[in-house]
C-alpha cells in the first residue's frame, strides 16, 4: 500500500512547492489535506508549510547584565624604595593581586658592589598581621640588576579572608660567599596597597571546635582541629599569637601519643606582634601500632627566639583528647 501511495506523496510535495507563492492560507489547506491522508507521516511537510516570521528586532542595549561589584577599596600603591645605598637597592615596583600563583609583589634589585655576589632574601613576612613565608631569595652578581617577583603561595591567607591591606617584609642582603660577614641590609618595610589609613589587622573569631590552651597578655595558643590523613599523617592544627615585642619560638617537648613517646614534626617561630596558623604533624604513628589517636600529651615551650638561655615565657604540660 505504501509503495502505491509514495508517488502521490511526491506529487503533493511538488504541489506544495509550487503553491508557496500563492499565499500561506492555500499552502496550509493543502498541507492539512495531505496530513489527513498520510497521518503523522506528513509532519515534516506540515512544518515546512508554516509561514516564516521575522525575528523580533534585537534590543540595542543587549541583555541586562548584573553590575560588577566595586571593591570597597581602590589600590593606591605606586612604588616603594626599600633601600638605596652604595652597596645595593631594592624597589617594590608593582602589585598583582590576581597572579595565578598568588598575591605577587614585583621588585627591582641592584647589586652596586664591584666584586661581591649578593643574596637578596626575605627573612620574615606577614599579611594583615598573619605571618606567612613567601620562600623568596634571589642572587645577583656584582654590578648587575634583576627584576623579581615575591609571591605569597599560602592558601591559608585566602581561606581566612585577609584583605592584603598591610604587607610587612623584612629584607636581608648578604655576601653569598661569606656568610660570616655582616649583613649588607636588614630592613623592615610595610606595603599599604590601599593607603596606610586603610590598613586593618586580622582578628580571628572564636570557633565552636576550639581548644584554648593559653590565653594571656603575651601569647595565645589554640588547637583549632585534628586531621588523620593516610598520606600526610596525623595533624593537630594550631593558632598562635605573639603579643610581645620580640620574636618567640614555640616547640613541643616530651611528646607522647596513646602513651608512646613520639616526636611530631613541629617547632615554629612567630614574629613580634603577629599571629600564625601552623600544624603539629606525625608521620609514623603506625610504627607504634597506633591506628586511632586517643590521647596526646606534650610540654609546650615558648621562649625568646634570640635568647635560648633565658627564662621560658611558658613551659606547661597539656593533654589533648581528640
Amino acid at each position: 500500500m505504501m509503495k502505491k501511495l509514495l508517488p502521490v506523496l511526491l506529487a503533493l510535495c511538488l504541489g506544495l512547492s509550487a503553491l508557496a507563492g500563492c499565499g500561506a492560507a492555500e499552502v496550509t489547506e493543502t498541507a492539512t489535506a495531505v496530513s489527513e491522508v498520510f497521518g503523522g507521516e506528513t509532519e515534516a511537510a506540515d512544518t515546512a508549510a508554516e509561514p516564516e516570521t521575522e525575528d523580533e528586532p534585537a534590543d540595542d542595549a543587549g541583555p541586562e547584565e548584573e553590575p560588577e561589584a566595586e571593591d570597597d577599596l581602590t589600590m593606591t600603591f605606586d612604588s616603594l624604595t626599600v633601600v638605596d645605598n652604595e652597596e645595593c637597592s631594592i624597589v617594590i615596583t608593582g602589585i598583582d593581586p590576581g597572579d595565578i600563583w598568588g598575591y605577587t609583589l614585583s621588585v627591582a634589585l641592584e647589586n652596586k658592589s664591584e666584586d661581591k655576589t649578593y643574596m637578596f632574601s626575605v627573612l620574615t613576612a606577614s599579611v594583615d598581621g598573619v605571618e606567612s613565608d613567601p620562600y623568596w631569595a634571589s642572587e645577583v652578581a656584582a654590578g648587575k640588576k634583576a627584576n623579581e617577583e615575591i609571591t605569597f603561595y599560602d592558601d591559608t591567607l585566602d581561606d581566612i579572608g585577609v584583605g592584603y591591606t598591610d604587607i610587612s617584609l623584612t629584607f636581608r642582603v648578604y655576601d653569598s660567599d661569606d656568610w660570616a660577614a655582616d649583613d649588607v641590609v636588614e630592613e623592615t618595610v610595610h606595603v599599604y596597597p590601599y593607603g596606610e589609613e586603610n590598613a586593618e589587622a586580622y582578628v580571628r573569631q572564636a570557633q565552636d571546635g576550639d581548644t584554648v590552651l593559653v590565653e594571656n597578655d603575651r601569647i595565645t595558643v589554640i588547637v583549632t582541629g585534628y586531621e588523620d590523613d593516610p598520606i600526610w599523617g596525623y595533624t593537630v592544627s594550631l593558632y598562635l599569637e605573639n603579643k610581645t615585642d620580640m620574636e618567640l619560638m614555640f616547640s613541643a617537648d616530651d611528646v607522647s601519643v596513646n602513651g608512646y613517646m613520639s616526636d611530631p614534626y613541629w617547632a615554629t617561630s612567630v614574629s613580634a606582634g603577629t599571629c600564625k596558623f601552623t600544624s603539629m604533624t606525625w608521620y609514623d604513628l603506625e610504627d607504634d601500632g597506633i591506628d586511632q589517636v586517643e590521647e596526646i600529651e606534650f610540654t609546650l615551650r615558648v621562649y625568646d627566639y634570640d635568647n635560648w638561655t633565658g627564662d621560658d615565657i611558658l613551659s606547661e604540660t597539656f593533654t589533648l583528647t581528640p
